[in-house]
């Protein structure tokens, strides 16, 4: 019995290739039929009929699974969406390994669609859903700052090297200046329109000024983490944040062999980048929640960068928290809540303490309720006189 349809799509700038097949219960996969088609709208629409053509059980499910190919698949994958279809966007270094795990021996764009048609058969991908405009057009902006920016420094680099050479040339020297002093003018033009583009939606600014309250934090920071995240919609809780910007860490352990720990930095670079800078700024400010982790962690292992990456994941996590629940930031509030939350440890603590004796003369079960009942009436006496711990995570 067949569960369900699947499309493979190889994209280049000018054709795509596509491949359909059918997995059945006993997850056997039997490919149907093959199309290569152009990368317009033309060839979109000859796409959707072919689909049509052999998707005959109309009752099962289809997906469809495309390699992420720069910006070439972006088109495709929007008419798609449009139209209805359930589809999955993989990256190429996921692709590249499960095609090799199939112990494939020949490579070619009909092969690499057969291969991501099997793999949407087998697997239950996550869907994907199009970036929306605005932060489709931030994320143009920020993208630009950094490449203007990383061809600045290799500008600054290259009229460092002819001033200290053997026999500096001064035409050269003065036409990189010229360059250089035209990156300036861009890069201060690109920050006015990114200010701007965050200005014109209400909503996003306001949340924008309440995470700006954090000293280290700026607009160019705060503008290409929502726009590599899609306003943080992407995600369901901070964990799948961290993996998505690669501060997860990783394991390296086999027996007795227990190698080191660290950071997998398979993610979103850019969102690593944004937050180096800050990082440090933090800490010169002496914000009170990131020295404390910082000064913690050093003392663990005496590394200082190692401290610094610490401080990035949780600026990072602060800044989702502060979207997600639309509130300003305020270091004061923060510790005052943390010590509200030791207050309320402690009390616990005393109460136990001080009822020891009388917990020993009695029946074991007698003696748990009696525990519970204590912890509640603590915990209600503590919430009645700070109402306003509940809003806090």
């Amino acid at each position: 019995m067949t569960l369900k349809y699947s499309v493979g799509l190889d994209v280049s700038s000018k054709k795509i290739d596509g491949s359909i097949c059918v997995i059945d219960q006993n997850q056997q996969v039997q490919f149907m039929s093959k199309i290569t088609f152009n990368n317009t709208v033309c060839g979109f629409k000859n796409l959707d009929s072919w689909i049509t053509k052999w998707h005959k059980a109309t009752e099962l499910p289809l997906v469809v699974c495309m390699e992420a190919t720069g910006v070439y698949h972006e088109n495709c994958a929007l008419y798609l969406f449009e139209k209805g279809y359930q589809l999955s966007i993989v990256l190429p270094n996921k692709a590249k390994k499960y095609l090799e795990c199939l112990g494939l021996k020949s490579k070619n764009d009909s092969i690499d669609a057969r291969g991501l048609a099997q793999m949407g058969a087998e697997q239950c991908l996550g869907l994907w859903q199009p970036l929306g405009r605005y932060y489709y057009e931030l994320r143009n902006y920020t993208r630009q700052h950094q490449n203007i920016q990383e061809l600045k420094t290799v500008i600054s680099n290259q009229i460092h090297a002819l001033k200290h050479g053997m026999y500096p040339c001064e035409m050269t020297i003065e036409q990189l200046k010229t360059t250089l002093a035209l990156f300036d003018s861009q890069l201060k033009e690109l920050s006015k329109k990114m200010k701007l583009h965050l200005k014109s939606d209400d909503v996003v600014y306001r949340k924008c000024l309440n995470i700006l309250a954090m000293k280290g934090l700026g607009y160019l920071t705060i503008a290409t983490l929502i726009a590599e995240t899609n306003g943080f919609e992407l995600f369901e809780n901070y964990k799948q944040l961290v993996s998505y910007a690669g501060y997860d860490v990783v394991e390296a352990q086999s027996g007795t062999r227990v190698g080191k720990t660290k950071i997998s930095k398979k993610g979103n670079s850019r969102i690593r980048r944004a937050l180096h800078m800050p990082s440090l700024v933090v800490i010169t400010c002496k914000e009170k929640p990131f020295l404390d982790l910082y000064n913690r962690t050093f003392e663990k292992h005496a590394i200082k960068m190692k401290s610094y990456v610490a401080v990035q994941k949780k600026l990072l996590v602060m800044v989702y928290h502060l979207w997600k629940k639309n509130e300003r930031y305020d270091s004061d509030y923060q510790i005052n809540i943390q010590e509200k939350e030791q207050e309320l440890s402690s009390l616990l603590a005393f109460e136990k303490g001080t009822n020891a004796k009388t917990d020993k003369k009695l029946a074991p079960n007698k003696l748990r309720l009696n525990k519970v009942n204590i912890q509640r009436k603590i915990a209600v006496r503590f919430l009645s006189a700070n109402p306003n711990i509940l809003k806090i995570n």
